[in-house]
């Protein structure tokens, strides 16, 4: 295989100019290809070898090729790291990451980031190169919406195993400077210990820590019939078990968060010893699902007094 063809299969078909002439290529016969239709232009001076649609891939390599060197970044990053199969999505931007000490025009339906670190902060040994990924979960989180949507990116992480949340926490220790340090820590620091997703991480600090309930065992597991099963949950002096339903989509949103929470009303005054909680008990009414959790768990024995938090209404 001549040095040509190397380069187009390792990049999914694309080539810049740079690299077609160190190849071998004149001006002459690239002109003479892209006359024949043999290669088409994306961006000015990258190239691809056919005239079909492109994928995703080849998009976001011909991203990375028109603003060499760069690499992907952001969700884009994510994706090529993840797999496309994971997000439905598709994005009609790419994200690239470029040094921050450079100035580029961007070119069409790509979105430029200048990154401190650049170099050392990209993996340049895989197709397309990319930021690295625990260094795109954190900049995914410190670019979130909102402090849950920021919860969200770093328990699917780690609960997907493609990482965790001792890397996670060493990449982050390892910035200069990164908005929501503290808050990313605490939140990593919590995910060590066992809180696998935005729901149960919520269900920690806004219902049982702050409303002094007792400290709960998580990812307990169960064996039933020889299946094992992880308990989101357990408080096993008191038999009660906690399920987070993170399913917000019933026969509507409204009509699944009404039935959890008529599951939660009839478990405080019936003989319930499993609740199910959503994102509406836990994120909309942290203060009155700790209350009602209180009223169960006191019913099993347990002797505390729930605390009030500074959210908790005033009583009337």
């Amino acid at each position: 295989m001549d040095e040509l063809a190397r380069v187009l299969e390792e990049q999914d078909g694309l080539i810049r100019r740079a690299q077609a002439l160190e190849a071998g290529e004149t001006e002459t016969s690239i002109a003479r290809l892209l006359r024949r239709r043999a290669w088409v232009t994306v961006h000015p001076g990258v190239y691809v070898d056919h005239t079909g649609p492109l994928t995703w891939q080849q998009r976001a390599w011909a991203a990375v090729l028109a603003c060499w060197p760069a690499a992907l970044y952001g969700e884009s990053a994510r994706r090529a790291h993840e797999g496309p199969g994971r997000r439905e999505i598709d994005d009609p931007i790419i994200h690239v990451a470029v040094d921050r000490s450079r100035h580029l025009a961007e070119p069409a339906g790509v979105r430029l980031h200048r990154v401190a670190g650049f170099d050392a902060r990209a993996q340049w040994n895989v197709g397309p190169p990319r930021i690295r990924y625990e260094e795109t979960v954190l900049d995914l989180a410190v670019l979130a919406r909102d402090d849950v949507t920021a919860v969200a990116v770093l328990a699917d992480a780690c609960g997907a195993r493609r990482t965790t949340a001792r890397r996670l926490l060493t990449c982050l220790d390892a910035r200069a400077r990164i908005p929501r340090r503290d808050f990313l820590a605490a939140v990593l620091a919590d995910v060590a210990e066992g809180t696998c997703s935005t729901l149960e991480h919520g269900y920690l600090t806004l219902v049982e820590r702050p409303h002094g309930l007792p400290v709960g065992e998580r990812q307990a597991v169960r064996v039933t019939n020889g299946t094992r099963a992880y308990l989101d949950v357990r408080y096993a002096a008191l038999g009660l078990l906690v399920e987070l339903d993170g399913w917000l989509f019933h026969s509507s949103a409204t009509a699944h968060d009404r039935d959890l929470q008529r599951d939660l009303d009839t478990a405080v005054v019936e003989a319930g010893t499993t609740l199910r909680l959503g994102f509406s008990q836990v994120f909309g009414r942290g203060c009155a699902t700790a209350a009602a959790v209180a009223a169960v768990m006191q019913r099993l024995g347990w002797a505390g007094k729930l605390v009030r938090c500074p959210r908790c209404p005033e009583r009337s």
